[in-house]
């Protein structure tokens, strides 16, 4: 991500200090230093767990070097000594102790002013519960890990997949007001979209040269399912961007939908600029399918699984500039 203008930054609670955002912290009902020992959340237990001891430790190298730490310590301090979820979420998104004290040094209000963003965590997680409730109802066999919120290098907002659960990088995600302009609902769809995709079949999560149709398809059903169990899609800025131009759009994405070359649709949004364009017609493709379906239930599997794109595609009855409901 490039740097962000200070007119371009979410509207956020002036920084708390020390003592105080540890007091938001308290208030989350699961001791951050106890969720990974627990047994992930089952379908018959929606509450979410919630992993915050790697924020908090972040934040107290990031005090006690006056907002400067250096190489070594965001390496040795923070990463290495990080949860199982920062570990994943380092691995996947090559998070490094370099790169974070590079985004640092570039945009430190970025870090500033994302612990502000923790105050929304108490009620992100009360919401969560009946989302996580709707998905374990209408899907019974859904994996609901611990959602693990981390510090990284500015990108990206969060992470999802079936064996390494999910990853909210907290700086990126308070960043991002383009998405959603409330902090509180960005919180909530982006997480309810993230787990989604850790119902993927694990086969289709690990292809390594997706091509647009299936990377799109993958996105379209985290964002129908965060739709349908939350209440809104993450990227809720599409219906400015898009609106009277579904047929010109959707006729460009039908034009490269088996290319493996991503850059046109996916991946290409920044904290200034939104993208991915491919999220809004993998949506609409999902959401056209799952209203010609008979069997909603079975229709929801096939989404979050989506073990076969093509299929799923020919039995949407989707076409450019289709009209939903």
């Amino acid at each position: 991500m490039s740097r962000t203008p200070a007119s371009m930054m979410p509207a956020v609670a002036p920084p708390l200090r020390t003592h105080a955002w540890l007091l938001v912290f308290a208030m989350l009902a699961t001791p951050a230093h106890a969720v990974l020992a627990q047994t992930p959340a089952t379908a018959g237990t929606t509450a979410p767990a919630v992993v915050i001891e790697d924020v908090e430790r972040f934040y107290r190298i990031y005090d006690a070097a006056d907002g400067k730490p250096t190489v070594e310590q965001l390496q040795r301090d923070y990463l290495d000594q990080g949860t199982e979820g920062l570990h994943h979420f380092a691995r996947h998104r090559r998070v490094t102790g370099e790169a974070i004290a590079a985004t640092l040094d570039k945009r430190p209000a970025l870090y500033e002013a994302a612990r502000g963003c923790m105050r929304v965590m108490p009620q992100v997680k009360q919401r969560l519960s009946q989302s996580l409730h709707t998905l374990a109802t209408l899907y019974p066999e859904a994996n609901l890990p611990p959602v693990t919120i981390v510090v990284g290098r500015g990108k990206p907002v969060g992470i999802g997949y079936p064996e390494t659960g999910l990853q909210i990088g907290l700086e990126a995600l308070c960043a991002v007001g383009w998405m959603n302009p409330d902090l509180e609902d960005r919180f909530v769809y982006v997480i309810a979209h993230e787990y989604a995709h850790v119902q993927l079949a694990p086969e289709v999560s690990a292809l390594e040269q997706p091509t647009v149709l299936e990377r799109s398809l993958m996105e379209g059903a985290a964002e129908f399912a965060a739709e349908l169990t939350a209440g809104n899609t993450a990227y809720a800025h599409f219906d400015t961007v898009t609106r009277g131009r579904e047929q010109e759009i959707e006729t460009a994405f039908q034009a490269d939908m088996d290319k493996t070359d991503l850059s046109d649709w996916l991946d290409n949004s920044s904290v200034e600029k939104p993208g991915d364009l491919g999220y809004w017609v993998g949506y609409r493709i999902v959401k056209a399918y799952y209203q010609r379906a008979d069997d909603k239930r079975q229709a929801l599997r096939n989404i979050l699984r989506m073990e076969d794109p093509k299929a799923l595609l020919a039995a949407s009855g989707w076409y450019p500039g289709i009209e939903l409901n």
